[in-house]
């Protein structure tokens, strides 16, 4: 048996997986590490917990399967994106803890540079908006914090990286700066249309681009890791961003297919194919992958609070023990009352990307109780959902029938996910594989290995589970959906 084996380092562990030759978990291992908020908004993670859990569970799980280096044909990674790491090219030790694609503490260079009106030159070459989610304001703020480290960083003696980046380099023992067109698409820096790394730019953030790792393919030749640590030689084939590698583990490599993963939040990516698409919506223009030295792109959408909604009714709340029980108070919620739920606990995301708006419960009675509140948390998903669907369908001139394909934790919801389809008025569609993410990043390794099946043979690979089709009439759709809006508009102007 020849396996391929899949690092998943996500915002708050990190996962291995090994996929045997027929693109089936063979085993999993996995490893929570800590958060650090060192102030209101700041999120960061000790790289050597990034490192060390990655090192941990790999052997973990190749020592469960009692297999060795030599039957593993190849590396996939897939990891959190925009997370920053500057490390010293000498000795691999990061010079500030990573910063998190969370953390906001970058929101004053991101307002200069909108005042300044350098906007629309950075959204036409990166596909982004101006805000700290990204990278490259995160590398400047580090840049400017750590003394020395601006001379330094311009002498190549410093080293930025997303994830990947860092986590190839330790794996080669720095043999190899590299990372991956997804990853490089989110960092701020990279030109979505010329392929390349944008001096302009890295002008602007004052980042030395001798900082800058290659940029690769998804499937590639990323380097190879040092023997002691795997136990043998392994090559590292496949990279891409945690949303990348679940659209790609999707199969959703046609223009007009979407997946949408529910999590914590939701992240929504539409295949665009082989053109940018420039949103007139707020959506954001990226990379959804690259082979043999061509992109493809997508429109991307990103929703805060999907699954977080659940948990606020469990831990803040109180109304459930569970997150499951959700799914069982929901249908027995009063129809005759219309409780809506407009989670902006941290903002709302797109396409209205307002930071400041907070969250409200609209059409409360004295018989609401945790049943209504359930069914308007889980509906709100679907509505948030149904905002990214109209913009993304507004912003893309293809066909207008677009597939949607669900993954993560909430997509095992049935209710939630026939909810979801009765509010866009369209099928979703859920897969039997639910390692949607782990997956993409193991096929990108695998079929650069030559055990894994081209494009078209590993889409015909995916398989259904369940199809949820709409029931609910187009007139009701709509009146709920302009009620949605009517509360959102409240949220927002208060």
């Amino acid at each position: 048996m020849t396996y391929i084996l899949a690092i998943d380092q996500g915002t708050t562990s990190t996962r291995a997986i090994l996929f045997d030759d027929q693109m089936q978990v063979a085993g999993t291992a996995q490893q929570e590490f800590e958060q650090h908020f060192p102030q209101a908004g700041w999120v960061e993670h000790d790289p050597e917990d990034l490192w060390n859990t990655t090192v941990d569970t790999c052997r973990q799980v190749i020592g469960e399967l009692d297999i060795t280096a030599a039957d593993i044909a190849g590396i996939g990674i897939t990891n959190q994106r925009e997370t920053t790491v500057v490390w010293d090219r000498e000795t691999g030790k990061s010079i500030h803890n990573a910063i998190v694609w969370q953390d906001r503490r970058t929101t004053s260079i991101c307002e200069a540079l909108r005042e300044a009106g350098h906007e629309p030159m950075i959204s036409h070459k990166t596909g982004l908006l101006l805000d700290p989610y990204f990278s490259g304001t995160k590398v400047s703020w580090i840049l400017d914090q750590v003394p020395g480290s601006r001379e330094r960083a311009a002498n190549g003696e410093l080293l930025f990286g997303t994830v990947d980046s860092f986590l190839i380099w330790r794996l080669t023992g720095g043999a190899a700066h590299v990372t991956d067109a997804t990853n490089a698409a989110r960092t701020l820096m990279y030109d979505i249309r010329q392929g390349e790394w944008s001096a302009e730019i890295c002008e602007l953030l004052n980042v030395p681009m001798a900082m800058l790792p290659e940029v690769k393919d998804s499937a590639a030749d990323f380097g190879v890791t040092q023997a002691d640590i795997l136990g043998g030689e392994v090559p590292i084939l496949g990279v891409a961003g945690d949303q990348q590698a679940a659209t790609i583990g999707q199969a959703c490599f046609e223009p007009g297919m979407m997946k949408s993963t529910y999590g914590t939040g939701c992240f929504a990516l539409l295949n665009t194919g082989d053109a940018p698409v420039a949103s007139k919506n707020r959506m954001l223009t990226t990379i959804a992958y690259q082979l043999d030295g061509k992109p493809t792109y997508a429109l991307e959408g990103s929703i805060f609070i999907a699954g977080a909604a659940v948990q606020w009714l469990r831990d803040g709340m109180g109304m459930i023990d569970n997150a499951a029980q959700t799914g069982e108070l929901a249908p027995n919620a009063d129809p005759g009352q219309d409780v809506l739920l407009v989670p902006a606990f941290t903002g709302l995301g797109a396409p209205y990307w307002e930071p400041d708006s907070r969250g409200a419960v609209f059409g409360i009675t004295r018989n609401t109780g945790p049943a209504e509140v359930a069914r308007a948390a889980l509906q709100s998903v679907g509505y948030q959902t149904r905002d990214l669907w109209e913009a993304m369908r507004a912003d893309w001139e293809g066909d207008t029938h677009v597939t949607l394909r669900v993954d993560g934790g909430m997509s095992a919801s049935d209710w939630t996910m026939q909810s979801l389809s009765d509010l866009l008025g369209a099928a979703v569609d859920r897969p039997v594989m639910q390692e949607t993410t782990a997956l993409g990043a193991a096929w990108l390794a695998g079929m650069r290995a030559g055990i894994y099946p081209d494009q078209a043979g590993f889409a015909e690979t995916w398989a259904l589970d369940r199809e949820f089709k709409p029931q609910l009439d187009a007139e009701a759709r709509e009146v709920a959906y302009a009620r949605w809006k009517r509360a959102v508009q409240a949220v927002i102007g208060v």
